[in-house]
């Protein structure tokens, strides 16, 4: 084993999860470095193993690499496993611009729908830019399955794109955000992959609490259900 990956708190780190998830999917060997969120934005004690004070974080001990960015991240476990991306080119070609658009887009959900795997909340109707990053899933979703024929985004094996967008799937479960028809049913499905739904029940069991992350996914809505209870 010479993987080593830093992670933060399963109920609330989006980013972690991804390639976390994408190494429980491949079946890849590692460490798992679980660091709890402390109160305030910054997390001065990640410095200690990730140079960007942030999570995820990946050790490599066979070459003494260290990467520090969630997609980078899968792109280094690509290079050596290439099932990470699709076989296919054009279906390659696809799952890398979903997986960047993921990375570096859908700020609105981001912003209004922080992840928590343990509640689930009333969120109401979306804001107007929130319906704009819907309606973008939705499009990109069925654009994906389409072109490479499913179950997954690249084809018939999970791969990165997917891994990037299991965050999505955990929040349209929290806030009962509703896609349209096969988009729908493949966030559904990729929630009930197995390596998902480890993180999930994971996320569930933790006891730890970090109060800016619990107000941040609230904003005075509605409760509907604490499954940590």
């Amino acid at each position: 084993m010479t993987y080593t990956l830093y992670i933060g708190n399963k109920r609330y780190s989006s980013w972690s999860m991804r390639p976390w998830v994408l190494l429980k999917a491949l079946n890849i060997p590692f460490e798992e470095k679980l660091q709890m969120f402390k109160p305030g934005f910054r997390q001065p004690d990640f410095l200690a193993f990730s140079p960007s004070g942030k999570v995820p974080c990946l050790h490599d001990s066979s070459t003494s690499t260290v990467v520090w960015d969630s997609l980078a991240i899968c792109e280094y476990i690509a290079e050596t496993n290439p099932s990470a991306w699709p076989a296919e080119a054009a279906a390659r070609a696809f799952a890398r611009c979903a997986s960047a658009e993921m990375h570096s887009g859908f700020s609105v959900i981001r912003d209004e729908c922080c992840m928590n795997v343990g509640l689930r909340i009333e969120l109401g109707t979306p804001s107007e830019a929130l319906q704009r990053d819907i309606d973008r899933f939705n499009a990109l979703f069925k654009e994906g399955l389409g072109k490479s024929g499913g179950p997954w985004l690249g084809g018939k094996e999970f791969t990165i794109a997917d891994a990037m967008f299991a965050p999505i799937a955990s929040r349209c479960r929290t806030y009962g955000i509703v896609l349209e028809g096969e988009a729908m049913e493949y966030v559904g499905r990729l929630f009930e992959h197995p390596a998902v739904q480890e993180w999930v029940r994971d996320g569930i069991r933790e006891t730890a609490r970090e109060p800016f992350h619990e107000e941040d996914c609230l904003r005075g809505r509605k409760v509907l259900e604490d499954l940590s209870e």
